[in-house]
């Protein structure tokens, strides 16, 4: 007889994955079972999208930057050396691709709205959303690697603060294309009249703002979606802000369920000061799984993944992710926090964000090694799914964006191991719910009422 358990709140699956070398597990590109070499491979992306849609994830999340990691020892060369995100790839160009393979997975690329430009943005993201009928979200950053800059005209990068200054106007004149432009009736085809287009059912924008001027047409008709599915990961008090009055879908690192609840109680409190409904916004923290049939078994792939990883490697994440060069500290140096123009969260989640830990850049090392920002949870599928259970329960998460040591090997026993324990106990789908992102997550097509956005709806 199978054993039924009464569910708690589902938990919502996405994959954490970058068209990169070694996304999150510096040093593991080296593992002889680690396929992440094959990231320029359309084959690799079509066979993930297959194999997380058997486990049925919510989302493919495919994070991006725009430049190298040369905080560490102040230079590029390690990142370099050891594939820590470069050589990396476009994350738009293999959508279309695993859309076709797929009917429910959705897709949540990340992109910069430091270096768009949001007219020619808002087309990518409604080609996109069309082509995928639907299952496309954006994954709004605002960069934070001083390389980028550079090699983007600037001579260094824009204040952290201004950044989401000119983010919230990027979402303006998006929401203005995406969501007023056109009438959902505006094209009707008329192949008797000759009318494909009703010319009163389409309106320029006429946008005029402090850094931005549009004043044409989307050039798109409106997408399944019209606006993508909106995933924002700030963590510094402007990226909160705008994730309270912007996201759908929140992205948040915490090295323990204690430590992240309070984070979590205060996004719910900022969205219920934006007027928007607190438990409408889906939590979802990074955690990497490591798993096999046994605990014992899981434990050992873990020890064997450590052979492989790169201390260097991780520290040159975490320059790039936190600003500071810490080549130059003693490893066993404890740590304060500093603030940086670069991802604060970085800093915080290993200084102030846990108060009952001393870092030091060896702990921090060690940390980053496996799964970069978030913890790492070894075991049998039993004691992962009861780890995740308290994750979501005690933290009060939504699910979680799973990271991987190697590729595709974790996202595989994930899928073997994991999802059929948890949707044994009901908490992760059998089936999906609806055809778009925003319907399988949210449970609705288009934007609710009270998001900023509906407010540009004719």
């Amino acid at each position: 007889m199978v054993e039924v358990t009464t569910p708690g709140r589902r938990i919502h699956l996405n994959a954490f994955d970058m068209t990169c070398v070694a996304h999150q597990s510096p040093g593991l590109w080296r593992h002889p079972r680690d396929q992440s070499h094959r990231y320029k491979d359309i084959d690799y992306w079509t066979d993930l999208a297959v194999l997380l849609e058997r486990g049925r994830f919510d989302a493919l999340f495919i994070a991006d930057v725009l430049g190298v990691y040369d905080v560490y020892q102040d230079s590029a060369l390690p990142s370099i050396v050891g594939a820590d995100q470069i050589p990396v790839n476009d994350p738009l160009m293999q959508i279309s691709a695993m859309a076709a393979v797929t009917r429910h997975l959705g897709f949540a690329i990340t992109v910069s709205s430091t270096y768009e430009k949001p007219y020619a943005f808002a087309r990518k993201m409604s080609t996109l959303d069309h082509l995928s009928k639907g299952r496309v979200g954006w994954n709004i950053v605002t960069s934070y690697l001083e390389s980028a800059a550079r090699n983007l005209g600037l001579d260094h990068q824009v204040p952290h603060d201004r950044r989401y200054d000119l983010a919230d106007e990027f979402l303006e004149v998006c929401y203005k294309l995406w969501e007023y432009s056109w009438d959902d009736d505006a094209v009707v085809r008329d192949q008797a009249g000759g009318v494909f287009t009703r010319p009163d059912g389409i309106r320029p924008i006429e946008h005029k703002g402090t850094y931005f001027e549009v004043p044409g047409y989307h050039l798109c008709e409106p997408s399944p979606q019209r606006t993508p599915l909106l995933f924002q990961a700030g963590a510094s008090a402007p990226g909160r802000a705008f994730a309270a009055k912007h996201a759908e879908a929140i992205f948040i690192t915490g090295t323990r369920p204690e430590v992240l609840r309070p984070k979590v109680a205060d996004i719910r409190r900022r969205l219920e000061d934006n007027n928007r409904d607190p438990r409408s916004v889906k939590i979802l923290p990074l955690i990497t799984v490591i798993t096999a049939a046994t605990d014992e078994e899981a434990q050992a792939k873990h020890r064997d993944f450590l052979h492989y990883a790169s201390y260097d490697g991780a520290l040159a994440l975490y320059g790039g992710w936190s600003g500071l060069d810490l080549s130059g500290y003693d490893p066993s140096q404890p740590l304060a926090y500093v603030e940086t123009e670069a991802v604060r969260s970085a800093v915080e989640a290993f200084t102030t964000a846990d108060p009952d830990r001393t870092w030091t850049p060896r702990e921090i090392a060690n940390w980053v090694t496996v799964g970069g920002m978030g913890p790492v949870l070894v075991g049998g599928p039993r004691k992962i799914a009861d780890e995740l259970e308290l994750w979501a329960d005690e933290a009060d998460v939504d699910g979680f964006n799973l990271a991987y040591a190697i590729t595709p090997g974790t996202f595989e026993d994930l899928v073997e191991y994991v999802v059929p324990e948890l949707q044994r106990r009901r908490r992760v789908r059998t089936e999906y719910d609806g055809a778009t992102l925003r319907e399988n997550l949210l449970g609705q097509p288009r934007l609710r009422d009270d998001h900023p956005g509906a407010r540009y709806r004719r």
